[in-house]
C-alpha cells in the first residue's frame, strides 16, 4: 500500500501528527531511507522510522543470525539461528509488518571500499550502523557531494560507548526549529519611543530571544503596528523592545504578539573535516569533557580493528593497554583536547564485544529521531556529533574476575561481556510489577526480554497490569501490537509477544488498574514478593499513588514519560533518593469561571467551552436525571410531595429536562437551533447590553480592552457549513441525521420559532476568582415551583420514560460526532469573539487532552529506565544512578543526579526520612492510650496529636478527645482491606516555645502481632 495512503487512516498516526504537523508527515510519505545493519542499534532505528511511516525503507546487512543475535535484535528468533538465515532475510517481514504503508525492501550485497555507490542516489538519507569508520568516511563523502546532498547518519555501540554522527549537507534549511506552538501573549503597554518598549500583561513571560521577530495584533491607538512583524531584543522575562515607535501613534490598550517561526539554515561537515575539531553535545554537566573523551576513545578503537582486523579481547588487559595507547596518539590529534580518561578506554576495551541493549534503544531513539529530521526538515538537527557512555553501570564490575565475563554461547554473551555473569543471574532472577502496557510498557518488555529480566527457570517474574484494550490508533508507537489484535487486552497481548522475543521470560498479565480499590490484590504481601516497580502511565494520579505504594513498602521505582518530542526519568531508590511525591508539578492552571462564560481570549477558551457543554449536555444532565429517579422512583409520588410544598433538590432541573426531552428528530433540530440562538446570538447581545462597548471601569480605563474582547452575535444561515454541522452534532444521534437531506433539515430549521430577544439585568460574573455556582442549591421562586409541578403533571399524562442514557466524550471514534460538536461550536464561539479558531485536529487534541507521542521519544525514555535497572539491581550506591530529561527536537539531553533523600531531625539522634516509618503492635483490647503510651516509651517522643488520613484522632483541645483514650484502636479505626496495619500521623511538640508541633514519620500501628488474628 502506497504511504501517501496514510493520509486516509488518520487513526494510525494521530498521536504523532501532533508531534511532526502535516507537512511533515506528508515530506515523510515521499522519503526512502537505505539503512544498513541489522544487529541491536540498526534494528531499533529500522523499528522507529518504520512506525514514523516513511516511504520507503531498504535494510540491508551481509551477517547471518547468530546466537549472540538473540541478546541485542528482538527480531530474530531462535529457529533463525538454527536455519542460518541472513539477518536482514529474517527481520524485513517482521519490520514490514510494523507498518502497511511504508514499503520495506532488504539488501545482502557487498557494501565496502569497491563498491559503487551510486545506488544511494535514490534515497533522502542514508544511516549506517555496524560499518567501519573507513567505510563510513567514503560514504559519507559521496552523500554529501550529491546534489542535493543526501542526508547521512552514522551510528556506532560498542559495549558501554555509543556515538552518533550527522552531516545533512552545506546548507540544510529546518522550518521549525524547536516545534513548540507559540502562544498569544497579551500587551500591558508599549512605549513611545527609540527604541519603543512592550511589556506583557499580568506579568507573563514572553519566552523569546533577542533577534527573534514577532507579529503584532489587535493593537489599539499605535494601529500601525498591526499586522507588522518586528525584531526583539529581550530586556526582561515580561519585557522587550522592539525598534524605533517614536513616530507612530502613542498605544492606547489592548493588543497582543505571536512569536514568528523562522526557518533556519544549519551547516554540516564530513566526518573527515569534524575528526580533529568535533561539535559535541554534552549530556552530562557532571562530567563536561566525557564526550571529547569517548571520541578520542573510539576512533583509537576505530584504528585498533584497522590494525588487528578485530575488537579488543574481552576483559583482555593487553589489549586495552594497546588501545589505551593509540586513544594518547589521536588525542594529541585533536584540536580541542580533553584529559585522557585511562578508565573509560579501559571499559571501552573490555566491553568493546558486547552489548547493553538498553544503551543500543536509548541512542536508537534519537539516531531515528534525526532520520527523521533529514528527511523532513523539522526540528533542530543535531550538530554534530553524540556520545554516550554507562560507565556507571560497568564501575563496580571492574574488580570481577575475566571468567565472569567470557561468553558461554548463550543469548546473554553480549550483555555478559559488560556486565558479567553474576549480574546477568540476578536479572535473571528479578521480580518486577510494571504498571501500564502501552508505548513505553512496550519498550520496557522488550528490553526486559533482551536482559533476561524474571526467567522462570530462575524463580522471576515479571507482572504486567493494564485494563486497556488496544486501539488503531496505538500501533504508531506500540510496537508490540499489530491490526489483528485491535480490541484485544494490552497486557496479555503484550506479555504473549514479548514471550516470542525471549521464550525463557516469565510474564504474568493482568487487566487491573492499581489503585485504592484493587488494594486486596496488589497487597502489601504482593509489595514484598517483588524486587522493583516500573511505572509506564500517562497521568500524575496513577503514579503518585503508585510511588505511595512504593514508599509504604520500601521498594524501588523507575518512573518515565514523554510528550512528544520531550521525555524524562526518575530513579527513586529506598533511604538514597526522594520518592516522585517528594516534589510537585505546579497545578496546571483553571481558567476562570467568568472567562469561560462571558469572556475567552484565546481558542483554549472556546475548546473547553465547547468541552464543558458536551459534558454538561450529554453527560452531567442524563447522569443527574437517571440519579434523582433512582432516589425517586416514582413520578407520582415526586409530585405529591412538591404539591404539599416540600423542597426535593434537583427536582425543577429534572422536571425541566423531562418535560423538554426531544422525542423525535425534528425535536433535536429544533432544540439545537434554539441552542445556537441562545450560545451565538442572545449572549452576545446581553453582553452588549450590560456592557456597551463604551463602558468604562472606575479607574477611567474601558471595560472592552485586552484581553477582554466584545462579543459579536452572529446570525443563522444555512449556507455556512459551520452552523448545520453544530446543529446535526448537537443531537449527537448520528445513525439518524445520515439519512436526512439538506432540503428535510432546512424544511425542519424554517418551521422552528424563535422568540424575540428581550434584554435581562441579571447581574454577569466578572470576577476571575468567582467559582462556577452549583444550580442544584439555588432555591427555586414560586414561579419555578409551580412551572415544574405543571411540567410533571404533563409528563405523567404523556407517560415519559424515567431514564435517559448517557455519553462518555470518545474522542477516537470519528463516527460518534463527539469531537465534531465541540469542533463546531468551539469554533462558532471564536467566531463571535474574533478568536482565530483551531482546525479539528487541535480541537481535537486539547479537548481530548491528548499527549503528543513518538516513538523514538518512547524508546530513548525506556532504554535510559532499562540502563538504570541493572543499576538498581545491584545495589550501586547513589552516585551511580542517573535521571534524565531530554527534548529530542532541539536536541538536548540532560543526566542528572536523583535528589538526594532528606532527613528531618526531631532532635538529637532521632531523625526521620519519607523512607521511615515507626511500628507499634497491638492487640484487640489495645486503646488509644495504650498506643500514645507506647510512642512515649519506644521513641522518646510526647505525642501531642494523632491523625489518621483527614481524620483527627486524638486532639487535646478538641471537646471529647479526651474521652477516646480508653477506646480501642480497633473501634477507633479500620485497616484497609489486604492491610494488617494503619498508618498514623503523630505529632510532637516543638524544642522551641511557641513553634506549631512537628509530625513526626508515621507511625504503623498493627492490629495484631504476625501470626496473630486481628
Amino acid at each position: 500500500m502506497a504511504a501517501d495512503s496514510m493520509e486516509i487512516d488518520d487513526s494510525l498516526y494521530s498521536r504523532q501528527r501532533y508531534v511532526l504537523g502535516d507537512s511533515a508527515m506528508h515530506q515523510m510519505a515521499q522519503s526512502s531511507v537505505f539503512l544498513s545493519g541489522m544487529g541491536g542499534l540498526g534494528i531499533e532505528i529500522a523499528k522507529n522510522i518504520v512506525l514514523a511511516g516513511v516511504k520507503a525503507v531498504t535494510l540491508h546487512d551481509t551477517k547471518q543470525c547468530e546466537t549472540l543475535d538473540l541478546g541485542s535484535n528482538f527480531f530474530i528468533r531462535k529457529e533463525d539461528v538454527l536455519s542460518q538465515r541472513k539477518r536482514v532475510e529474517a527481520v524485513c517481514p517482521r519490520v514490514a509488518e510494523l507498518n502497511p504503508y511504508v514499503h520495506v525492501d532488504m539488501s545482502s550485497s557487498a557494501l565496502d571500499d569497491n563498491t559503487d555507490l551510486s545506488f544511494l542516489r535514490k534515497y533522502q538519507c542514508v544511516i549506517l550502523t555496524e560499518t567501519r569508520l573507513r567505510l563510513q568516511k567514503r560514504v559519507n563523502e559521496f552523500c554529501h557531494s550529491q546534489q542535493p546532498p543526501i542526508r547521512f547518519i552514522g551510528c556506532d555501540a560498542y559495549g558501554i560507548c555509543v556515538r552518533v554522527f550527522c552531516d545533512f549537507g552545506e546548507e540544510f534549511e529546518v522550518s521549525d526549529p524547536t516545534g513548540e506552538e507559540p502562544k498569544e501573549i497579551f500587551i500591558q503597554s508599549i512605549t513611545q519611543d527609540n527604541p519603543g518598549l512592550v511589556t506583557c500583561m499580568d506579568n507573563q513571560p514572553h519566552g523569546l530571544q533577542t533577534g527573534q521577530s514577532v507579529v503584532f495584533r489587535e493593537v489599539y491607538g499605535m494601529v500601525e503596528l498591526n499586522s507588522t512583524v518586528r525584531q526583539v531584543s529581550v530586556l526582561s522575562p515580561h519585557s522587550f523592545s522592539i525598534g524605533d515607535t517614536s513616530k507612530l501613534q502613542p498605544y492606547a490598550h489592548g493588543g497582543y504578539f505571536v512569536l514568528v517561526k523562522t526557518p533556519k539554515t544549519y551547516r554540516f561537515e564530513t566526518i573527515e573535516r569534524q575528526m580533529c575539531d568535533p561539535q559535541v553535545l554534552t549530556p552530562d554537566f557532571s562530567k563536561p569533557e566525557a564526550p571529547l573523551q569517548i571520541h578520542a576513545a573510539m576512533l583509537a578503537l576505530d584504528t585498533f580493528q584497522e590494525q588487528h582486523s578485530r575488537l579488543p579481547n574481552i576483559g583482555c588487559l593487553q589489549d586495552a593497554e594497546v588501545l589505551l595507547k593509540l586513544t594518547e596518539e589521536v588525542n594529541a590529534t585533536l584540536r580541542n583536547k580533553a584529559p585522557l580518561n585511562a578508565e573509560l578506554v579501559c571499559c571501552l576495551s573490555k566491553t568493546a564485544r558486547g552489548t547493553l541493549p538498553p544503551l543500543t534503544a536509548a541512542v536508537g531513539g534519537l539516531a531515528s529521531q534525526e532520520a527523521l529530521k533529514a528527511i523532513t526538515g523539522k526540528f533542530a538537527p543535531l550538530q554534530q556529533w553524540f556520545y554516550l557512555d554507562a560507565i556507571e553501570v560497568v564501575r563496580p564490575l571492574q574488580s570481577l574476575s575475566v571468567e565472569e565475563f567470557v561468553p558461554r554461547g548463550d543469548r546473554y554473551d553480549g550483555l555478559r561481556a559488560c556486565i558479567g555473569q553474576s549480574m546477568c543471574l540476578e536479572l535473571h532472577k528479578l521480580r518486577v510489577f510494571m504498571v501500564g502496557c502501552g508505548a513505553i510498557g512496550c519498550e520496557m518488555l522488550k528490553n526486559f526480554a533482551l536482559l533476561g529480566v524474571g526467567l522462570t527457570q530462575s524463580s522471576g517474574e515479571v507482572c504486567i497490569t493494564d485494563p486497556d484494550l488496544i486501539e488503531k490508533s496505538n500501533l504508531n508507537r506500540q510496537f508490540l501490537f499489530r491490526p489483528h489484535h485491535i480490541q484485544k487486552p494490552k497486557s496479555t497481548t503484550a506479555a504473549e509477544a514479548t514471550r516470542d522475543i525471549n521464550p525463557d521470560l516469565e510474564v504474568d498479565a493482568h487487566l487491573n488498574k492499581v489503585c485504592p480499590a484493587t488494594e486486596n490484590i496488589y497487597s502489601d504481601t504482593f509489595y514484598s514478593r517483588l524486587n522493583l516497580v516500573v511505572t509506564a502511565l500517562d497521568n500524575v494520579e496513577a503514579r503518585r499513588y503508585v510511588d505511595s505504594r512504593c514508599v509504604s513498602n520500601q521498594r524501588p521505582l523507575l518512573d518515565s514519560g514523554t510528550m512528544g518530542t520531550k521525555g524524562h526519568t526518575e530513579i527513586i531508590v529506598p533511604n538514597l533518593t526522594e520518592s516522585y511525591n517528594s516534589h510537585r508539578d505546579p497545578p496546571e492552571e483553571e481558567i476562570p469561571f467568568c472567562t469561560l462564560k462571558s469572556f475567552p481570549s484565546v481558542i483554549e477558551h472556546t475548546i473547553q467551552w465547547a468541552r464543558d457543554k458536551f459534558e454538561n449536555a450529554f453527560v452531567h444532565k442524563p447522569s443527574m436525571y437517571n440519579s434523582f429517579w433512582q432516589t425517586h422512583s416514582s413520578a407520582e409520588v415526586v409530585l405529591q410531595r412538591l404539591q404539599t410544598g416540600e423542597s426535593l433538590e434537583g427536582s425543577f432541573q429534572v422536571i425541566k429536562l423531562l418535560s423538554r426531552r426531544p422525542s423525535q428528530w425534528e425535536q433535536c433540530i429544533g432544540l439545537a437551533r434554539l441552542k445556537f440562538e441562545k450560545y451565538f446570538k442572545r449572549k452576545a447581545l446581553q453582553l452588549l447590553h450590560s456592557f456597551p462597548l463604551d463602558t468604562r471601569l472606575k479607574d477611567g480605563s474601558l471595560f472592552w480592552q485586552s484581553p477582554k474582547r466584545p462579543p459579536a452575535p452572529i446570525d443563522f444561515d444555512l449556507k455556512d457549513s459551520l452552523k448545520p454541522t453544530y446543529i446535526l452534532t448537537h443531537s449527537l444521534h448520528v445513525s439518524f441525521y445520515q439519512d436526512l437531506s439538506e432540503e428535510a433539515v432546512t424544511r425542519i430549521l424554517s418551521d422552528v420559532p424563535i422568540p424575540k430577544y428581550r434584554p435581562s439585568e441579571k447581574c454577569i460574573e466578572t470576577d476571575d476568582a468567582a467559582k462556577k455556582p452549583d444550580k442544584m442549591k439555588i432555591p427555586l421562586t414560586s414561579e419555578e415551583e409551580r412551572e415544574a409541578i405543571t411540567q410533571l403533571e404533563q409528563a405523567i399524562a404523556t407517560d415519559e420514560s424515567l431514564q435517559m442514557s448517557p455519553l462518555q466524550f470518545e474522542k477516537d471514534d470519528d463516527s460518534n460526532g463527539h469531537v465534531d460538536f465541540v469542533t463546531s461550536a468551539s469554533a462558532l464561539r471564536a467566531r463571535m469573539y474574533s478568536i482565530e479558531p483551531a482546525d479539528r485536529l487541535k480541537t481535537k487534541r486539547i479537548a481530548g487532552k491528548i499527549i503528543p507521542a513518538i516513538a523514538t521519544a518512547t524508546a530513548a525514555v525506556a532504554g535510559l529506565v532499562a540502563l538504570e535497572l541493572i543499576k538498581v539491581t545491584g545495589g550501586y550506591r547513589f552516585e551511580a544512578f542517573k535521571n534524565c530529561f531530554f527534548n529530542l527536537a532541539i536536541p538536548v539531553v540532560v543526566l542528572t543526579e536523583p535528589a538526594p533523600v532528606k532527613r528531618t531531625l526531631i532532635r538529637d539522634n532521632i531523625n526521620f526520612s519519607i523512607w521511615d516509618f515507626w511500628t507499634i503492635f497491638g492487640h484487640e483490647d489495645f486503646t488509644l492510650s495504650d498506643f500514645m503510651n507506647t510512642v512515649r516509651e519506644k521513641y522518646g517522643i510526647e505525642p501531642t496529636m494523632v491523625v489518621h488520613g483527614v481524620k483527627m484522632l486524638y486532639v487535646p483541645v478538641m471537646p471529647g478527645h479526651s474521652k477516646r483514650l480508653k477506646l480501642t484502636m480497633q473501634k477507633l479505626i479500620k485497616p484497609s482491606v489486604g492491610r494488617r496495619y494503619v498508618d498514623l500521623t503523630v505529632s510532637f511538640p516543638p524544642e522551641a516555645d511557641g513553634d506549631e508541633d512537628l509530625p513526626g514519620p508515621p507511625v504503623r500501628y498493627y492490629f495484631s502481632r504476625e501470626g496473630e488474628t486481628p
